[in-house]
């Protein structure tokens, strides 16, 4: 796979020195607050293949229309799922002319999107819409969290996978949260997931320093200001935000950290409402710390590190276990780069995350397993900007090849420093031979019986482990210069592990380990470790067409989505809706969410949440026996599970629309999320 830098590329680096954003206006000389207005101002295009001109030149130019992302209207979705469904708002497809910004909230696809405007690169944009997404959908990631970001650098062609997961405390053990200590085997209190056994180290800040101190254009400062300004004068709290805050044990919750409990409650215990206007000026000063002094300010050894840890050894009314965390532990954080797993696919190189994630391996399983179908026979009938419907028999192919490549991830992935893979390498489960042994497992005339086996890949002596992991957010982002950013950043489960502190929650990501290290006396790879971090399934990813001679070529697209351990099957059947079956970026995310993971009587999901998918119940049937796709997958032998899904897929596509190059941009219609750019009409 290519990876060093193309020799035919341009010497000319696109990222001229750093500076100011144009027109900015701001002193951040301490902590004590100083925030001015921040107007971005517009710049020209360029980039590797430089786009076009477009067939039109009505540009929208990063405005919102005053949209909030819809209504939340809660529904009954899997109870493992990581939020609350919130239904389905059909949208429509966006075209731009040299940059686009996608993110699962309108305030922070703006953020994003002026960035890019103002001629910052991608990284650039995801610094400025992370701290937004911080205020305005704080159940799903934040500083206080991780952050996985796939990159691509326009001149040099090369991608770079940075690794910002969390990590297990030095002082912790493999039955961290399992028990409270070797002499006190009970379980942690309220739960593992809400005491502070489940805070790993942060790395959210760690990794967006690290990809902004090599690909970042603008003052790392200035980046902070759009979500400093909201902070201080508030903003609307948007619909996903409210719902996540309701419900009788999200409340109860919530009332255990007075911190939390002030920010998100009214005064009489009440959940805020949505369009309420909220404030956080406490996350306005660790901002503006971390503006002037960078993530030093966040990790060593000041007032914000020791907040972080006197909240994990927390125990209020002394009914919630502590944690171990200490100023050692985040001062000797670090983000790392690593090589991506990059694979082909048909005429496609597809780049995804290597671990501690297994998206990008399972993913590159997937593709290579339905790469021996082919799978534009099986395209989906009747498509609109929703995608369609699906045929059972592509919906049964991606079912399949995911119960096996979760197969081979629950028994083999975990924290390659600590566990290596079979044969030292990624590339020994994504092989084309191998892949195709496990092709030859899958009948088009009946399902598999889960849970399946792992793959043979030698005498691994390991035990498959699966754990429900859960939270997240994801970004789409495409700069002027023809650079690209996938990014999934998450604090796990809704609203994390509901400790808070400074304005910003804290992630329950130690609970992605197997609390129990040794189920049956064997070993599991994903068993925690001091200093590990924890298996993932975010799978950001970046896709390039291939030159003839099977070196990487243009960009072709980018996707990603939260949703926990179903993230596999959400990239997964966007990526086959895209170069198999022809969708534009919209349609591809739209389309019904689909697919299979690998369990005892592991259920395929077909999203009931969709305009195009019949719930109904028959006379002496089940519910969902109406609809085609799902009594189709039943006919095969597949349970089908068809609670409402709240994927957050987001996609760029680079194509060509007449004679001009055009990025083509999609929003997951189950979430807030929207579609800014330079865009036009074609």
């Amino acid at each position: 796979m290519p990876y060093a830098a193309d020799p035919n590329a341009s010497p000319t680096d696109p990222r001229p020195p750093r500076q100011p954003l144009p027109h900015s206006t701001h002193r951040l000389a301490t902590l004590a607050l100083a925030v001015l207005t921040l107007t971005l101002g517009a710049c020209g295009g360029g980039g590797d293949d430089p786009p076009a001109q477009p067939l039109s030149t009505t540009t929208a130019g990063c405005e919102l229309d005053g949209t909030t992302g819809g209504e939340a209207v809660v529904l009954p979705g899997d109870p493992n799922a990581p939020e609350q469904a919130t239904g389905y708002a059909p949208k429509s497809t966006v075209y731009s002319k040299t940059y686009m910004a996608v993110t699962n909230n309108p305030m922070s696809t703006k953020a994003a999107c002026d960035v890019l405007k103002a001629g910052g690169t991608a990284v650039d944009a995801a610094v400025a819409a992370q701290m937004v997404l911080n205020l305005v959908e704080p159940q799903s990631s934040g500083i206080g969290g991780g952050t996985f970001i796939m990159y691509y650098d326009a001149a040099t062609k090369q991608v770079t996978a940075y690794d910002g997961r969390e990590m297990a405390p030095a002082g912790a053990d493999e039955n961290y949260l399992r028990w409270k200590s070797a002499t006190d085997q009970t379980t942690p209190t309220p739960t593992a997931i809400r005491s502070g056994r489940s805070i790993g180290t942060p790395g959210t800040l760690r990794v967006l320093e690290l990809a902004h101190g090599e690909h970042g254009k603008t003052a790392w400062k200035d980046l902070f200001m759009p979500a400093i300004k909201l902070a201080t004068d508030g903003f609307a709290i948007p619909p996903r935000m409210a719902a996540a805050i309701t419900g009788t044990a999200t409340v109860a919750n919530i009332k255990r950290d007075p911190e939390m409990a002030a920010y998100f409650l009214n005064a009489d215990g009440t959940p805020r409402a949505v369009n309420t206007i909220i404030r956080n000026p406490a996350l306005a000063n660790v901002f503006t710390a971390v503006a002037v002094g960078g993530a030093d300010a966040f990790y060593k050894n000041g007032p914000i590190a020791q907040a972080i840890v006197d909240k994990i050894q927390t125990t209020y009314d002394g009914n919630t276990t502590a944690g171990v965390t200490t100023l050692s532990d985040l001062a000797n954080y670090q983000a790392k780069s690593r090589k991506p797993v990059c694979t082909t696919y048909r005429q496609y190189e597809v780049c995804g995350m290597p671990p501690p994630s297994s998206g990008g391996i399972a993913v590159a399983q997937i593709l290579g397993i339905v790469e021996n179908y082919e799978m534009s026979r099986y395209a989906p009938t009747l498509v609109d900007k929703n995608g369609g419907r699906p045929s059972v028999l592509g919906a049964h192919l991606l079912g399949e090849a995911g119960h096996l490549a979760y197969a081979d991830r629950n028994k083999y992935v975990a924290d390659t420093d600590f566990i290596g893979l079979p044969g030292g390498s990624w590339e020994s489960m994504v092989n084309k031979p191998y892949l195709r042994q496990r092709a030859d497992l899958i009948s088009t005339v009946g399902s598999m019986t889960t849970p399946v086996a792992a793959g043979n890949l030698g005498n691994v002596p390991l035990a498959p482990s699966s754990v429900d992991e859960h939270g997240t957010t994801h970004l789409s982002l495409h700069d002027k210069y023809g650079n690209v950013v996938s990014m999934t950043t998450t604090i796990e489960a809704g609203l994390g592990s509901y400790h808070m502190t400074n304005g910003f929650l804290l992630n329950n990501q130690l609970t992605d380990f197997n609390a129990d290290p040794a189920p049956g006396g064997v070993l599991v790879a994903n068993r925690l470790q001091p200093g590990k971090r924890p298996r993932s399934s975010m799978a950001p990813t970046l896709v390039f067409k291939r030159n003839a001679d099977g070196t990487r070529g243009d960009f072709y697209m980018t996707t990603g989505s939260p949703g926990g351990a179903t993230i596999i099957q959400y990239v997964a059947k966007t990526l086959v809706a895209s170069l198999d079956w022809g969708m534009d970026a919209q349609q591809a995310v739209s389309m019904i969410d689909f697919g299979g993971s690998n369990g005892a009587g592991s259920a395929m999901i077909v999203g009931g949440e969709h305009p195009n998918v019949d719930t109904s119940t028959p006379a002496g049937g089940q519910p969902g026996d109406n609809d085609p796709l799902v009594k189709g997958l039943r006919n095969l032998g597949h349970t089908v599970n068809i609670a409402a899904q709240s994927s957050g897929l987001s996609a760029i596509i680079r194509t060509t629309i007449g004679s001009s190059t055009t990025l083509v941009g999609g929003a997951d219609p189950r979430r807030e999320g929207v579609v800014l750019g330079d865009t036009f009409k074609p």
